[in-house]
């Protein structure tokens, strides 16, 4: 079996207090998240290791994963975050660009109520010191800011841009058409990449093979095998079922699409696109 990074994990401890979307009324949510609780069904998938992505906006959140990191080695990498409106913007990110298992940042931008707000030209020296030092730039999904990514694309073409979820398609309305065309002009930009991850949760009933595989194929379509990375968004992802079902789903999916890549998607796109650095 081919060894499968999971391109987009999260871990999270509840009474570290910095998880400010996460509530009681995500009932299944609503407690500590290891990467042991996702190991039987990881490793019955073929998960060698994982990438962990931030899920609160705080440099502390990003300081406990790295410490996870390094006594874990199921951990590849880390995609944390940093403060993008501190002064010392810049610097920040070359301090955490030199940190072992470091990868990429993301910034939170769905939850900004200013969709434009990555495009303030106040983060240019950020920007530019994530391209210089080879840090990915981890695209928080929303379907109405897929444009804004290609525009960040467009200003930025030495940034490597990865957009989660596939920007977060509207797959339960089946209302795909801005998406479809918002995708083809993002993936014209070949310094994006896109996780094929989280759709399983945007589908509402809409579950199935041919539902979702009208994403997967579009994304196929448009960002060719070579810029497309498996993840599973565990543990949001149990908010619409299983680590085993989606992999499962996603296996069936990248054997239709992708019969001759399948290695490339489930773990090479991932080594080569976030560890092409040679510091991790």
């Amino acid at each position: 079996m081919t060894p499968v990074i999971d391109a987009h994990m999260h871990i999270w401890t509840l009474a570290r207090g910095d998880y400010d979307w996460l509530t009681p009324d995500l009932d299944g949510l609503w407690r500590d998240f290891e990467i042991d609780d996702a190991w039987p069904e990881a490793r019955d998938a073929g998960v060698s290791q994982v990438i962990l992505v931030q899920a609160a906006a705080t440099a502390a959140e990003t300081g406990f994963m790295l410490s996870v990191a390094a006594r874990d080695d199921r951990v590849a990498g880390v995609v944390g975050w940093t403060d993008f409106e501190a002064p010392d913007a810049a610097q920040e990110i070359q301090r955490l660009a030199d940190t072992s298992k470091i990868v990429g940042l993301r910034p939170m931008i769905a939850d900004i109520p200013d969709p434009d707000w990555i495009l303030n030209d106040a983060f240019t020296p950020a920007l530019k010191t994530m391209s210089e030092s080879g840090l990915v730039f981890d695209g928080h999904a929303r379907a109405d800011l897929v444009p804004v990514m290609s525009e960040l694309a467009s200003r930025h073409p030495g940034l490597q841009i990865v957009l989660n979820h596939a920007g977060k398609p509207r797959i339960a309305d089946h209302e795909l058409e801005t998406w479809f065309d918002d995708i083809a002009r993002l993936a014209r930009h070949p310094n994006v990449a896109c996780k094929v991850s989280g759709l399983l949760t945007e589908a509402g009933t809409r579950k199935d093979d041919v539902s979702i595989g009208e994403v997967v194929q579009h994304l196929g379509t448009c960002f060719g095998p070579e810029r497309l990375m498996w993840g599973s968004d565990w543990p949001v992802l149990t908010l619409a079922g299983t680590y085993a079902e989606w992999s499962a789903q996603s296996a069936r999916l990248i054997d239709r699409f992708f019969p001759e890549h399948a290695a490339m998607i489930w773990g090479g796109n991932a080594r080569r696109i976030y560890f092409s650095r040679g510091s991790n």
